[in-house]
């Protein structure tokens, strides 16, 4: 590769020359925008999806008028548009427009709107953004967005959060009134990107699955319209590359083997996890005051670092997103069947059989939320189908999972 040195970036949204080797992928993306797609990131959690979007916004600047909203923390469709708004308030030609669809609401402010702070504007939009007429605002804004001189790209980061926030009640529980909230959202970014084709292009993306939360709410076909854009884990000659590349940034020297043993170790290269390896055994030669990495050094690490403590608080966030798109019924089943998985090395056909027999459901049969669950573990990246039942796709997630709660666990099939 022509790069042959890269900083550490674990846990940051990297652009530029700490971008490494999404090439295809964001050539791919800017293709389409191009050619006036709408798209939706499908992924399992730390891809790069962000990281992804924000080095097409930096290639795009000079072209579109670009947005990056994250909806993480909103609780509505008002949100968003406040959200939307804020970060048009940057665009100084389209934030005169769009001022107008707020007047009554800036009446409130006493000093000068451009004179005051983003907190304080967002909050002012927010008590005056009625429930009942987001949409319309919302419509009102994207319809100036559309008349922009420049095409514009909205990038819609973490709406599976909201769509599933919208979707459930406190105890997880999906109600007929978040369906409806849901699908309200999700039927406005629908309406308005068929509105607006040509002008506007959309691109969404999250954390957690936005395909398994519309499934389970039915609401899949508001997302037809959008092509899927699937963000890969890396192959072993991209990993080795990149730790090379790492290497040399750091002055550690690595001995043979070492790179491909820190693949192996992963299973699967997530590039948040080569990052993360990298970061502990850089950590570990600097400490010790040397700088040559050895097989055993990986292991070590592996052990102690990636598996242990310090390493939990990455891991343990894949157990939190299964709570954050199953009711709780279905994340006490899906966790157990992931603990089969890392305990016995293999999520059986007779071992799911068991568990249909030891699950009882209020009103859903146990075959079926087992099947609902599966989806989930395979589209979000858990599990994969092989010959003779579901195993891991990380070696580095099975391990934890497997050092986590193998002491506490008894087989599915050994139960009395």
């Amino acid at each position: 590769m022509a790069v042959n040195r890269l900083k550490m970036g674990q846990g940051k949204v990297v652009t530029g020359d700490w971008f490494w080797n999404r090439e295809k992928e964001r050539q791919l993306l800017i293709e389409r925008v191009d050619n006036g797609a709408h798209q939706v990131l499908v992924a399992q959690r730390r891809m790069g999806k962000t990281s992804l979007m924000a080095e097409a916004e930096r290639s795009l600047a000079d072209r579109y008028v670009c947005l990056f909203v994250d909806v993480q923390k909103c609780n509505s469709g008002a949100d968003v548009v406040v959200e939307l708004s804020l970060k048009v308030r940057r665009h100084e030609r389209l934030w005169e427009k769009a001022k107008g669809v707020f007047t009554n609401v800036l009446e409130r402010i006493k000093d000068n709107v451009e004179s005051v702070q983003i907190a304080e504007l967002g909050v002012t939009l927010r008590a005056g953004l009625a429930a009942a007429n987001w949409a319309q605002k919302g419509d009102q804004l994207l319809a100036i967005l559309s008349m922009s001189e420049n095409p514009v790209v909205i990038f819609f980061d973490e709406v599976p959060i909201l769509v599933n926030r919208l979707l459930k009640d406190e105890d997880g529980k999906m109600t007929p009134n978040g369906r409806k909230r849901a699908d309200e959202f999700m039927s406005w970014l629908r309406d308005n990107s068929i509105r607006h084709q040509g002008k506007i292009r959309m691109i969404l993306s999250g954390s957690i699955g936005l395909a398994p939360v519309l499934h389970q709410a039915r609401l899949s076909a508001t997302i037809n319209n959008f092509t899927p854009l699937e963000v890969e884990a890396w192959n072993e000659e991209t990993a080795v590359g990149c730790i090379r590349a790492l290497a040399h940034e750091y002055g550690l020297e690595l001995e043979d083997g070492v790179p491909k043993e820190m693949v192996k170790r992963l299973g699967c290269c997530i590039p948040h996890h080569v990052q993360m390896f990298f970061t502990h055994l850089h950590e570990r030669c600097v400490k010790r005051d040397n700088t040559n990495c050895s097989l055993e050094d990986v292991g070590e690490v592996y052990r102690k670092n990636m598996l242990g403590v310090r390493g939990h608080v990455e891991m343990v966030h894949y157990e939190e997103r299964l709570e954050q798109v199953l009711d709780r019924e279905a994340c006490t089943l899906g966790l157990d069947m992931l603990t089969e998985t890392a305990v016995v090395g293999l999520l059986s056909g007779d071992a799911l059989k068991a568990f249909q027999k030891e699950y009882v459901f209020d009103e859903r049969d146990a075959a079926q939320v087992q099947r609902e669950i599966l989806w989930v573990l395979e589209h979000d990246g858990y599990l994969r189908k092989g010959e003779d039942g579901y195993v891991f796709v990380s070696r580095l997630l099975r391990d934890w999972w497997k050092n986590r709660y193998e002491h506490s666990y008894t087989p599915v099939l050994e139960r009395s």
